[in-house]
């Protein structure tokens, strides 16, 4: 099942996306409530309601109004928290190889995340980023989950179960303001803050069992073999593949969960998979060739991220009309 939150007239709405077309949850089963976030809440009992929904939609036992004029969002346009986690060992041994640093043996010791910011979540569309954000602003190819079900101390073994669903997401970065900031050894914070992106829709788990397979030795909860790809202006730039998480969400989730509450609605990413960002692919271009030709997001840049059984996450990157700058106020 997918899962879609939309905007008519102001108004956000909860649906599902089958063959191309959006159907309201709410209208079908009054139980379902319009909205993404109290959905969530409802664990796998409004669950099991959306998917025999969906089901009876698809098999045609049931006849709904598609809807005709809206705006796609976020399938989760308000999480409780987002955090994001480096579960790619590649990605990791690369760009610390790029800076020549050492692979930390910490790595694979225990997953690592951070929180970024759960007000500055959007959707496939356009991403509006200041000046100061164009100074190197990178995409960062992941995936993501979100949580239907609330947990304290929950074990690995068991943390697969709360995962409502998958999405793509591109966890965007202002390089410049990111790398300034850490040295300070805090963050990253307003690298970060300004925008992730999440979508197309929400899958549920059940429609990804076909690309299921053993999660990498030592390691517990279920991984999946799914190609990621991210194409800028029509050029492939990146690819990758779910299946080289080193850390499984279930991992990650376990973490997470160790002395506090996780939260329907809460959003956890993956981490940049192997390739999935300019900064990497800056960085070995440069190792591998000293005249190797930089890339970073410009203005009307066309972003599209797909993996499989995920779909497409397409934005434009757009300039804000202003010439505030924070980096201009160093001392």
């Amino acid at each position: 099942m997918k899962l879609v939150s939309y905007k008519t007239e102001d108004n956000e709405h909860l649906g599902v996306f089958i063959k191309g077309h959006i159907y309201n949850l709410n209208s079908c089963d009054k139980l379902i409530p319009n909205n993404m976030n109290e959905f969530l809440w409802g664990g796998d009992e409004l669950m099991d309601r959306a998917k025999r929904i969906n089901a009876d939609i698809k098999s045609g036992k049931m006849e709904a109004k598609e809807e005709l004029f809206f705006e796609m969002m976020a399938p989760v346009p308000h999480p409780t928290s987002c955090r994001d986690a480096y579960a790619f060992r590649q990605h990791v041994e690369a760009g610390r190889r790029n800076r020549g640093a050492a692979m930390i043996p910490e790595f694979d010791q225990y997953p690592v995340f951070y929180f970024t910011n759960h007000n500055a979540i959007q959707g496939i569309g356009e991403i509006e980023c200041m000046p100061d954000h164009f100074a190197q602003l990178d995409f960062e190819l992941e995936v993501a989950v979100v949580l239907n079900k609330k947990a304290r101390n929950v074990k690995a073994a068991d943390a697969d179960s709360l995962i409502a669903g998958f999405m793509i997401m591109n966890d965007m970065s202002a390089r410049t303001l990111q790398m300034e900031e850490m040295k300070l050894n805090l963050g990253p914070a307003k690298g970060k803050d300004f925008c992730t992106v999440i979508g197309p829709w929400l899958v549920t788990p059940d429609e990804l069992e076909q690309y299921k397979i053993e999660p990498q030795t030592g390691h517990t909860g279920n991984a999946y073999k799914l190609e990621m790809k991210c194409v800028v202006n029509g050029k492939q730039v990146s690819a990758g593949n779910m299946a080289d998480m080193d850390w499984t969400f279930a991992e990650i989730i376990e973490r997470c969960a160790y002395g506090c509450d996780v939260l329907p609605g809460d959003v956890i990413g993956s981490g940049t998979v192997g390739t999935g960002c300019f900064l990497e692919l800056n960085g070995t271009g440069l190792l591998n060739d000293p005249n190797y030709q930089t890339q970073w997001l410009q203005p009307g840049d066309l972003v599209e991220m797909e993996i499989t059984g995920l779909g497409i996450l397409s934005n434009v990157i757009e300039k804000a009309d202003s010439d505030f700058s924070i980096l201009g106020l160093k001392k």
